[in-house]
């Protein structure tokens, strides 16, 4: 990646990183362009608000027609800036439709006005709860699914009520112009939703800019920053950061089906996926089996650019670093490599590597690596996988994979994650209904059905008083006699004791 200054003007120039070749250049927006567009923003938000649940569902649903329609050009240049294949850009983008489409045509029911029954002492009142737009939302996206991760801010947002304003990766900055051309074809009248490009300086001035709040994906040390810039204005932050995601293999699991899919777990998108899976820990009835199955299945995977590839180059040329280290450092405190190796680097791609004997205080065990490795351990039951999987400061995703359905779940709910897949391996992400995000270094918030719809709005209580009540309490001309009534109804409605 390169910037220019020319005429006073800053570009950089959007990578292919299996190529090196140029796409394009995009303009460095400064920190006076980024508060520009959130004016904006704001302006529009009041326009977008006002128009009401259907009209903002119909045109959401004409923008998931346009990005639907516009399938291949997107899945083109995700390829062109991300590399990965053709399929995996496709597939990303209809999952991210399938969210765009579930936030469209079910705001209204998650944050539309809805009666609450307001107790036995407030009988006289009328109680509605209901949800409120926060304005104008910030979200920095990031390469590694540069639509579909996004997406799950950008549609829930825009859904709640919102405009948006997109910093997308300086490493995908093409992806989200693409996107916010789409949306201003089916919504021309204001600029609802804006995309403003740059590098990091970009995402800090939208981070201290005048947005209510601000949706990050990213690593832990820049969530860090991104949440010290907006709590100069106090701003609220939604954060999904990294991941080292286990899989649990228990006996009775169809072993077969457990390699195949931790193996696509850890390698699609060359291991560049947050909810990827990073260990594996498998009960030792089943361990030697295990590992020659995912052993066999891996000879299978390649790396390249081609169209048989399996997956495709490191996007962001500093990770190759990461990932050699965590190799070699394994290798040096005794892990065995029973798939690829220290030589599997080959920059811009790394060739599949299961590592075994890994020790646990070892940074491939410990870190994200964020590349096409796993590492295989072996342990005596589901509850000691289970124990080793939860040693992480993280708390993302996670697998179990079981013959016993009760014992899964089981695990499943005490696995320390935001989600849990049972026999399969992120399943949970294309279900729309469904919240996304984790714990701890992970980060905080949910995006993703009902709770993401709820992350970017702002509850409203309201009460209206149907008739007097029958003992005023909030009056100075409040008597002994009435407070008496009051202390006899609370104590008949409360003061029982209860037996099990």
């Amino acid at each position: 990646m390169s910037v220019s200054t020319e005429a006073g003007s800053t570009t950089f120039e959007s990578l292919n990183p299996a190529t090196g070749e140029v796409i394009a250049e995009y303009p460095v927006h400064d920190e006076k362009a980024v508060g520009e567009a959130v004016e904006r923003a704001h302006e529009a938000a009041v326009w977008w608000a006002a128009l009401g649940w259907k009209e903002r569902r119909l045109r959401l649903l004409n923008f998931k027609g346009a990005l639907t329609r516009n399938l291949g050009r997107v899945a083109e240049t995700i390829h062109q800036e991300t590399g990965k294949p053709i399929q995996d850009a496709q597939l990303e983008t209809v999952m991210a439709i399938t969210h765009l489409d579930w936030a469209a045509r079910n705001a209204q029911k998650v944050l539309g006005p809805r009666s609450i029954f307001p107790g036995m002492m407030n009988i006289n009142q009328k109680a509605v709860l209901e949800y409120r737009s926060l304005g104008v939302v910030g979200v920095i996206g990031p390469w590694n699914y540069p639509v579909f991760t996004p997406m799950g801010s950008i549609a829930y947002a825009l859904a709640a009520g919102n405009a948006v304003v997109f910093k997308p990766s300086e490493y995908t900055p093409g992806v989200g112009v693409l996107l916010a051309e789409l949306f201003a074809d089916v919504v021309p009248e204001k600029p609802v939703f804006q995309v403003v490009t740059g590098l990091g300086a970009t995402g800090a001035a939208l981070s201290r800019s005048d947005v209510n709040k601000l949706a990050f994906t990213g690593s832990g040390p820049t969530a860090k920053k991104v949440m010290a810039a907006c709590a100069e204005r106090l701003t609220p932050i939604v954060a999904e950061c990294g991941g080292k995601d286990a899989c649990i293999v228990d006996e009775g699991a169809d072993l077969e089906t457990a390699a195949k899919a931790a193996l696509w777990g850890a390698m699609s998108n060359a291991g560049q996926t947050c909810i990827g899976v990073e260990r594996v820990y498998v009960v030792d009835k089943v361990y030697d089996s295990f590992v020659a199955k995912l052993t066999e299945a891996a000879k299978g995977v390649r790396a390249g650019d081609d169209a048989t590839a399996s997956y495709g180059p490191i996007t962001m040329p500093g990770q190759l670093d990461v990932i050699e280290r965590h190799i070699n450092d394994a290798l040096a405190k005794g892990g065995k490599a029973v798939v690829g190796g220290a030589d599997s680097v080959k920059r811009p791609f790394v060739e599949p590597v299961v590592l075994t004997d890994v020790p646990d205080d070892s940074s491939a065990v410990c870190e994200e690596t964020f590349g096409p490795t796993i590492t295989v351990h072996k342990v005596k039951d589901l509850e000691e996988g289970l124990e080793k999987a939860n040693k992480t400061t993280y708390g993302l995703a996670g697998s179990i994979f079981s013959g016993n359905r009760s014992a899964a779940m089981d695990a499943a709910r005490r696995m320390r994650s935001g989600m849990t897949s049972i026999n399969a391996v992120l399943a949970f992400a294309p279900i729309a209904a469904l919240p996304f995000g984790g714990v701890g270094e992970s980060g905080f918030g949910r995006i993703h059905g009902a709770d993401g719809l709820r992350e970017f709005a702002r509850p409203k209580a309201i009460t209206q008083q149907r008739f007097k009540p029958p003992m005023d309490l909030l009056t100075f001309d409040r008597t002994e006699e009435t407070m008496q009534r009051v202390l006899k109804l609370v104590t008949f409605l409360h003061g029982r004791h209860y037996k099990r």
